[in-house]
């Protein structure tokens, strides 16, 4: 009696179970049985009993994958505005390294980029300098390291460094850039400065790969000697915050800052030269230099004598002559900006000689502007080879829109 009823507890726990393909809970096959001898029922009881103990282990698993997915390692993490941690990998990639989870199970290959360890020295910085020197010899470097400067994410130079900078005697630099992202993980050989020698120490190379958010990761390795140690280029962080109008500027290539672009004297060539081949006497209104020797940009009219300006920017113009002198032959040359004169040149010469002047002036012009000479009196001389009595001029820098709107000008 008593066997019956231990067998009524043991079982009417076991009444509902989950399937192990999970689709749903169903009825062991103990209760369709009880009509059957006790060493059925108990034969079929261990069997059903096998059967959950392997969903256990099944689900034990399960669970151990989900576990692993919820760890967060703060070597893959970085600090948003709020201070709180934001996730920068997918899940299979915080598996620590590992070939084989606990089971024993193949695990998928770790991405440097996500497991790397922060390397974050002040010391190390391209600007810095100390008499307690480093030597990168004595670390026991292992795995991937990322560097940051004061918890922003920096750089190593890909420039020849001066020596004692970095906290060491003979700073380390890449000698080739770093490289893309679709290039993977490459290999780059790294110098030390020393002796007046960028690479008078020719380090052992590292394994450098660059990440999704504009970042790298360095298998860094001991250097061959000491005093070596790894930089981190203190520029690159400085750069990275200079705009489109702006570029990082240094004088002594240490200390970096973001400066305006230099603009380019000429960006589109406009130059030209004429002259007048013959005499000039008296009020000329508006020389027509008939003979153009040079018209880049076409925008001098030989028709006209007149240059219009093809673009608005600064401009320098000159105008030549050779006076004759008499008793009372004053001779002035005038040029003419939209009927305004801006620049004279004059000639008293007593005798009857003769003598030659030239004159030049500089101003910011709108596209399209009127630019002439005129004689207002006296007398000019030239012949058809001579080139005497000239016109030119040139652009010296062409003005972007902005500029154009500020000058008022019409576009």
């Amino acid at each position: 009696m008593m066997l019956v009823v231990y067998l009524s507890v043991l079982l009417m726990p076991s009444a509902i179970v989950g399937t192990e393909s999970g689709r749903g809970p169903f009825k062991t096959d103990v209760w369709n049985k009880e009509d059957q001898p006790l060493w059925e029922q108990l034969s079929t009881l261990q069997k059903e009993m096998n059967s959950l103990s392997r969903e256990q282990v099944i689900l034990k698993q399960k669970q151990k994958a989900i576990d692993r997915m919820l760890i967060i390692d703060e070597n893959v993490t970085s600090l948003t505005e709020s201070g709180r941690h934001q996730l920068l990998s997918p899940p299979h990639l915080w598996l620590n390294g590992k070939d084989k989870d606990d089971e024993g199970h193949d695990l998928p290959k770790y991405d440097p980029c996500y497991h790397s360890t922060p390397l974050d020295q002040a010391w190390r910085t391209t600007n810095y300098t100390t008499k307690d020197v480093k030597c990168d010899r004595q670390v026991e470097w292992q795995g991937w390291y990322r560097l940051y400067y004061r918890g922003k994410s920096i750089q190593m130079p890909e420039r020849c460094i001066r020596k004692k900078h970095c906290g060491t005697h003979a700073p380390l630099w890449l000698t080739k850039p770093h490289p893309n992202i679709s290039e993977g993980i490459v290999t780059r050989n790294v110098c030390g400065n020393w002796r007046k020698n960028c690479c008078y120490f020719k380090s052992t190379p590292i394994q450098v790969k660059a990440c999704p958010g504009n970042y790298y990761v360095y298998k860094l390795v001991k250097p061959t000697k000491c005093h070596l140690a790894y930089c981190a280029d203190v520029n690159t962080l400085v750069c990275g915050g200079c705009d489109r109008q702006q570029n990082c500027m240094s004088r002594d290539r240490v200390n970096y800052s973001c400066a305006p672009k230099k603009r380019k004297i000429i960006e589109q060539v406009i130059h030209f030269f004429a002259s007048h081949p013959g005499n000039l006497t008296g009020k000329v209104a508006q020389i027509k230099f008939s003979r153009v020797l040079v018209n880049e940009g076409a925008g001098f009219n030989d028709q006209t004598g007149v240059f219009h300006p093809p673009v608005s920017g600064i401009y320098q113009f000159y105008f030549s002559s050779q006076y004759r002198g008499g008793d009372s032959n004053v001779t002035n040359l005038e040029l003419v900006i939209n009927g305004t004169t801006v620049a004279v040149s004059r000639s008293d010469v007593k005798t009857p000689a003769s003598i030659g002047a030239l004159s030049t002036f500089m101003t910011t012009l709108c596209k399209n502007s009127n630019v002439s000479v005129t004689q207002v009196t006296g007398q000019s001389w030239a012949n058809s080879v001579s080139n005497t009595i000239t016109f030119g001029g040139s652009l010296l820098m062409q003005y972007n829109e902005k500029e154009v709107k500020l000058l008022g000008c019409l576009t």
